[in-house]
């Protein structure tokens, strides 16, 4: 059993890192960007609820779980909504690394919100990532960091770190499956309305750029987001989410060698100190969180 969740947690966090394989070229295309994760993540809630009605289990929740759920959902857009924003502001593979620090972050939020301790060895570790996060973020051999670039990024993790908090905290009664639709579903509303406010209207992709997209909310949202219900349940949330430190490696890797992004001795360094330090963390305890999606 132990072996099937390592690998389904490994599934999960390739599958993630492969998201600037797909949301590079769709930017490029005629889409928006709105309009790409609106489709995204309805398609990716389609599969999702396809799910359910396999195993017949209904979308029937309590109206305060409602409230939650559209919070849940409202905070993985802006996740997403940061994460990407800063692809143009650093770079997919540095942005997808620095937004690991997540679990560091959910960490923190625990120690002072709700009273988790956090040892001497967890505020060493914090340090440790953030030189990490310095290095990377800094401009050839200087350290002249790209300020913008890193605080869209850290806000996205900060998003992503509160709806993992939040997950684990507020009062849903829903399966893992139905949180995870409906998180996409809310998603998939936001950007929605994202698109009509400021674009008037949803353009409908030519089928190529479907395609695409349907691969994207498949392989990014679905598959990693079901391999990782799957594998928490196998090997537990501290291991999975170390596994999850592959996720920034495959960003990248994919934007090394497919999108000419530069392997510097400031990005390899960086990416050593963030992986080092939020790994440590999560294996000294202080990442045991469960995860309910990615």
């Amino acid at each position: 059993m132990k072996t099937k969740g390592y690998a389904l947690s490994i599934l999960s966090a390739v599958s993630y890192g492969l998201i600037p394989l797909f949301i590079l070229p769709l930017k490029a295309g005629p889409l928006s960007l709105d309009s790409i994760l609106f489709y995204r993540f309805f398609i990716a809630a389609l599969f999702i609820w396809a799910g359910l009605v396999y195993q017949k289990e209904t979308l029937k929740v309590t109206t305060s779980e409602w409230f939650h759920l559209m919070t849940l959902g409202l905070l993985f857009s802006l996740g997403a909504e940061f994460l990407f924003w800063s692809y143009d502001l650093l770079s997919p593979g540095i942005a997808s690394t620095i937004f690991f620090v997540y679990p560091v972050m959910v960490s923190v939020i625990m120690a002072f919100f709700f009273k988790e301790k956090i040892s001497k060895l967890s505020l060493i570790l914090l340090g440790i990532t953030m030189i990490g996060i310095g290095i990377i973020s800094s401009k050839n051999s200087s350290f002249d960091i790209n300020i913008l670039g890193v605080a869209v990024s850290m806000v996205g993790a900060l998003c992503y770190a509160i709806y993992i908090v939040l997950v684990n905290k507020a009062d849903i009664k829903a399966s893992g499956l139905k949180l995870t639709f409906y998180t996409l579903f809310f998603a998939s509303a936001y950007y929605f309305l994202k698109v009509l406010l400021f674009e008037t209207s949803v353009p409908l992709p030519d089928p190529k750029t479907l395609l695409d997209i349907t691969l994207f909310g498949l392989i990014t949202s679905v598959v990693s987001i079901t391999a990782l219900v799957y594998a928490v349940k196998l090997i537990g949330s501290t291991l999975t989410s170390i596994m999850g430190a592959l996720e920034p490696v495959v960003a990248v890797g994919v934007s090394v060698s497919l999108f000419h992004e530069k392997l510097t001795f400031n990005l390899i360094l960086g990416i050593v100190f963030i992986l080092a330090g939020v790994t440590a963390n999560m294996i000294s305890g202080g990442g045991q969180h469960e995860v309910a999606g990615n």
